[in-house]
Order: structure tokens, then sequence, then C-alpha cells
């Protein structure tokens, strides 16, 4: 007996894509129902991060003609993962699994039929995880791999060479909820929730259309979430560093004193100015979250939720296009 099945898309100004990510996940869908992987009341929830661009009106234009779409629109851009956690709570109501994805269709669909035969077999989490990295370019591979190494230095659990691409069902998300903090890193959340998982490798395609969302210095900044969310080691290393770097300047003034040099005041004043400078942005980076957390705010807020309108059987219409396909 197949569950309802929802695919979690996150959009921030999508419109040059989003028409054909619609048209591959609307068959897609309609595949899984067919072969009865999935129920008639599953969907595609496109979630629209507060778009400068007619992202929120294809959305709308998508669920009046077809049904099998449904979506959400955030009254602010609140960020990538803001607006995949409040798909993912969103689809839990409704749903009894859920699939994440980017839209820009980098993510190889075919790889939910595995994902779900995962699902079907018991395992609450499924990882989307890439098979190669041969087609990035060689800084992206070397950044890809010192910021996986990172992380493991730092104490933060992660599945390497995963994105966002993943199944989780009902209970995963239950416990997902419960996780309250406002600097959200759901790379390093998910694994901490546990319950049986397994990984399904695939292979990673270039973007359909349109740009890139994560640029060089946004990649630093989700990078600084990671490590800052998860990890107070740069603080003990802080600690450690200045314990050294006074050791070491005790050694070195006794051994010119002794060997009749003066100090070089000029060397050590740099020296030192400049690890205090990155030990104050370290603790700063901790504090700023400290303080986001105490606030409270909302991580998202839901100006439009077109889910309970969409609620009804949607059109199988479209279903005899799809046989004549598939023969």
């Amino acid at each position: 007996m197949a569950d309802i099945i929802y695919f979690v898309i996150p959009c921030y100004n999508e419109e040059d894509v989003l028409p054909l990510t619609a048209e591959k996940l609307s068959y897609k869908m309609r595949l899984l129902i067919k072969n009865g992987l999935a129920k008639e009341e599953s969907r595609i929830l496109l979630v629209d991060d507060g778009s400068k661009d007619k992202t929120w009106q294809l959305i709308e234009e998508l669920s009046n003609k077809d049904n099998i779409f449904t979506g959400l629109k955030l009254s602010h851009n609140k960020g990538h993962q803001n607006a995949l956690l409040a798909g993912l709570m969103t689809a839990k109501e409704y749903a009894d699994a859920v699939i994440s994805m980017d839209a820009d269709l980098q993510d190889d669909v075919g790889a939910v039929d595995a994902f779900l035969k995962a699902y079907y077999d018991g395992c609450d989490i499924v990882y989307g995880v890439r098979s190669s990295r041969e087609k990035d370019s060689f800084f992206k591979r070397a950044t890809a791999l010192g910021f996986y190494q990172l992380m493991r230095a730092m104490g933060t659990e992660m599945v390497s060479d995963h994105a966002d691409y993943r199944l989780m069902s009902k209970r995963a998300l239950d416990c997902l909820a419960q996780y309250k903090e406002v600097n959200l890193f759901l790379r390093g959340i998910v694994p901490q929730i546990g319950l049986k998982y397994t990984y399904v490798y695939y292979e990673r395609g270039k973007r359909a259309a349109g740009t890139s969302k994560y640029p060089l210095k946004k990649m630093f900044s989700f990078a600084l979430d990671g490590i800052t969310s998860f990890s107070v080691k740069p603080l003990r290393l802080i600690t450690s560093l200045g314990l050294i770097v006074t050791c070491l300047s005790v050694v070195v003034f006794v051994a010119k004193l002794a060997a009749g040099f003066g100090a070089d005041m000029a060397s050590s004043l740099w020296t030192l100015g400049g690890i205090e400078l990155l030990a104050l942005g370290i603790v700063g980076e901790y504090i700023g979250k400290i303080y986001s957390e105490v606030k409270g705010r909302p991580r998202y807020l839901i100006e439009k939720n077109l889910c309970e309108e969409t609620m009804q059987i949607h059109d199988f219409s479209a279903m005899t296009d799809l046989n004549k396909k598939t023969g």
C-alpha cells in the first residue's frame, strides 16, 4: 500500500528554471502514482522564499492549472534553510514522507525511486549523496573537501557530499520539529535525529537554467554557520593558541635578553594584534548567535498557504498523456 509523498522545493528568484522543474517533477510524481509508489493525494510543494521576480506568480498559476502543485509563500526572504524548514513542517501535516530537493534540477530526480524503495523497506531518512565530483572545478572540489574535513575536525557529524536532497518520514520530521534553534544548519541537525537511515548515490548535473544562489561569499557564510552552530572547538582552540603564544613570547623575550639583544616590539605587537583580532572575531560569531537565539524571533512567517486549496484529488486527465508516453 503506497503512502502520501510530498516533494518540497524551496524557490528564490527561480522564474527561469521553475517551468522546467515543474514539468519534470509533475511527470515524475504522476509516474510514481501510476506505479503504485505514491498515493493520489501526493503533492509537489513549492516554497517561495520572498522572491523578487515572478516565482510566486508562477507557483499560483501552476497550482490553479494542476492541483498536483501546491504552494507556500513566505512573507520575507529568510534564506534557503528556513524556507526548506517551512516546507518540511507544512508538508508533514499532510504527507507520510517528504523528499526535499533544490529547484535547479541538479539533483537526479530518477534517484527518487531508490529513495522510496529504502523508505518502504523501513528507513526513516534517506540521504542523496553525490557519487562523484569530477564535473566540479578544481577550486570547488578543493573547497568542498576542505569544508567536510574541517567540519569533522570540529566534531560536527555530517554526511559528505550531501546537500539537502533527502527523504524524511513523518516520524523523522516530528523529531526535527523539536529542534527550535534559530540558526539553522539542517545538514548538521538531521544526522543528530538518528533513526534508521541509508544513502542513495546519484550523479549531480548542471543547473538547468538561471543562476546559482550560492556564490563564494554565501558558501563561506554557510560553512561558518555550520561550524559555529555545532561546535565550540574554535573557542577551545583560541584558548590553546593563547597559551602557546604566551609561552613562546616569554621564551623568545628571555632568549633575546640573554643574547644581549633588545626585544623586537614591532613584530611582537603585529603578531599578537592579529591573533587577538581573529580570536575576537570568532568569539563575536558565537555571541551573535546567542543574540539571535535569545530574541526568539520566528524562523519564518507564512503569507500564503495553498495546501488546503489543493487537497482535492487532482485532475487525472493529465495521466492520459503520461500513459501515452510510458505505454
